[in-house]
């Protein structure tokens, strides 16, 4: 199976406030590579590059005040309980997490309030991040194109409860015993829950081949990735498919006789003026010239600059944050019955729960019991962002970075987001701080494969237990105890709970993230890569 170095499937992942545990990089989980080290940034002064300062707000815009308080105040994923809140500052944080460059925008109302980007597109050009510069949008395509889709739907070209096959010209979801009884809808494959293979792709590096949308489909050279194909029935269960949009991605232009990015364009980008915005695959080289540059996760360019992805509908669109704040308005305005682009109706599907999982159609929805948020990740090689909009609010925020490390920053500025607009679902979780005798932590160590995909490395040192996990950074990650079983980062909102057998020893886990849990296991012993 294909297990590509970056993924582009990057939804709600663990780290993202009390938000659900759906997937995280496949590529990134199963694969390791040596990391090369590299010195710091030299030019501090870079990372003020947007010309923000952090005065005394006496005599400032409102606004600006708020936007500041955001900047100066992010937060960990949990805290202590008795101890005071801690806040970091955003260009410390872009240091700490070796993130080169980051772009936010803030919607309120309609409107994008605040914008503001600091750092650098281009480090080996001293290149500033601006509000015009292009970021890889990777798995946050599947929203855009799950609204398009929506309004093909709407147009009467597609149904979202037919078999695909009906209107599929060029290629058909190959028949087996999983279809026998039901069939491939587009309503499943926008919610992740037709059956369908194919997790993520990871793109083609410069001047690689690119193969044709079916011959992705096929799996053939050359494709990259295995071919898609229904491997459960199909309505069952939630399992995240990238996949299952490049089948939408065919289906969308075989009905049309369009191309894709033609498509994308009159559909969502120009009519609600996402004027930064495409879906070509190849970035034109013009439009390149404003795209920041991919880094890895020790700051270091990409090899090979930027992947190309011909599986658009997953991961091809190319965008700034205020653009993709104009695509959550519209989604807010629709679901209060107030968009000329797409239906009332229409949308209070895309934002309802389409399975057991936390999925709607083409965006993500909150946990069930707080109130409705829809939202978005993604993460191609070098690049990591995220979206997310609340309805009754009308506000929401969108975060783009060229790092690999960049979901981590992410979550910090998500929550200081949070803590400043009232948002209680993101905010840092409490935990009482127990003592655990240093000797039994040996037993808890080794490497535990969870959900089958994700991989922690967990190893002992001074008396304390750490936590190894690529998406969470270089560096191992303290596990701090909350009983003999329990414990939990401060890092990234997560909690271990660990299952003794009845000898004392240790074989099982669980991981949780709120509502979320995942199932793992210990499959060998502690070896840091």
């Amino acid at each position: 199976m294909q297990t590509p170095d970056n993924n582009n499937d990057l939804i709600l992942p663990l780290f993202l406030g009390r938000t659900p545990i759906i997937s995280y990089m496949r590529g990134r989980l199963l694969t390791s590579k040596p990391w090369r080290l590299v010195p710091l940034f030299a030019l501090l002064a870079s990372w003020l590059i947007a010309g923000q300062n952090f005065d005394s707000p006496v005599n400032r815009d409102p606004t600006d005040v708020r936007m500041s308080r955001v900047l100066d105040g992010l937060l960990p994923a949990a805290i202590i309980r008795g101890q005071p809140l801690p806040t970091m500052r955003l260009t410390e944080r872009m240091r700490y997490h070796d993130v080169p460059g980051v772009s936010i925008a803030f919607f309120d109302n309609g409107d994008v309030r605040w914008a503001r980007s600091f750092g650098l597109a281009d480090v080996a050009a001293n290149r500033p991040v601006t509000q015009e510069t292009l970021f890889q949008a990777a798995s946050i395509s599947k929203s855009v194109t799950a609204l398009a889709a929506l309004r093909l739907v709407q147009d009467g070209k597609l149904k979202l409860d037919e078999d695909v096959n009906f209107k599929l010209k060029s290629w058909k979801v190959p028949e087996n015993e999983f279809t026998k009884t039901e069939k491939v809808t587009l309503r499943e494959i926008l919610s992740h829950t037709a059956g369908l293979t194919v997790f993520g792709y990871g793109g083609y590096s410069t001047g690689k081949p690119l193969p044709t949308t079916v011959q992705v489909l096929n799996g053939e050279k050359p494709a990259n990735s295995d071919a898609v194909r229904v491997d459960a029935i199909p309505g069952r269960q939630f399992r995240y498919s990238g996949g299952g949009y490049v089948v939408a991605q065919l289906l969308m232009t075989d009905v049309t006789g369009k191309t894709f990015p033609q498509l994308m364009r009159e559909l969502v980008l120009q009519p609600l003026g996402m004027t930064s915005s495409t879906f070509d695959q190849p970035l034109p080289r013009t439009i390149g010239q404003t795209a920041a540059r991919p880094y890895d996760g020790k700051g270091q360019p990409v090899q090979g600059g930027w992947h190309t992805y011909p599986e658009m509908a997953p991961a091809g669109l190319w965008t700034t944050p205020s653009d993709l704040a104009r695509l959550a308005i519209e989604i807010q305005r629709a679901y209060a019955g107030q968009s000329k682009l797409l239906s009332e109706s229409l949308a209070q599907q895309m934002l309802s729960y389409q399975s057991d999982g936390v999925y709607g159609l083409g965006v993500a929805l909150g946990e069930r019991g707080h109130a409705l948020s829809f939202s978005h990740s993604g993460g191609s090689a070098g690049y990591t962002s995220f979206f997310e909009g609340h309805p009754e609010s009308g506000q929401g925020v969108v975060i783009m970075t060229n790092g690999d490390n960049g979901l981590a920053l992410i979550g910090e500025i998500q929550r200081g987001v949070s803590q400043e607009y009232g948002w209680s679902d993101s905010r840092p979780e409490e935990h009482t701080l127990a003592k655990i005798d240093p000797a039994t932590l040996r037993a808890y160590t080794g490497m535990y494969l969870f959900g089958g995909l994700f991989r922690f490395t967990i190893t002992q040192k001074n008396g304390a237990l750490y936590a190894y996990y690529p998406p969470f950074g270089n560096e191992p990650q303290e596990l701090l105890p909350e009983s003999d079983v329990r414990f939990f980062m401060t890092s990234h909102p997560v909690v271990f709970d660990f299952q003794k057998e009845s000898d004392g020893s240790i074989r099982r886990a669980q991981v949780r993230n709120g509502s979320e849990k995942l199932e793992g296991e210990k499959i060998s012993d502690p070896t840091l890569p």
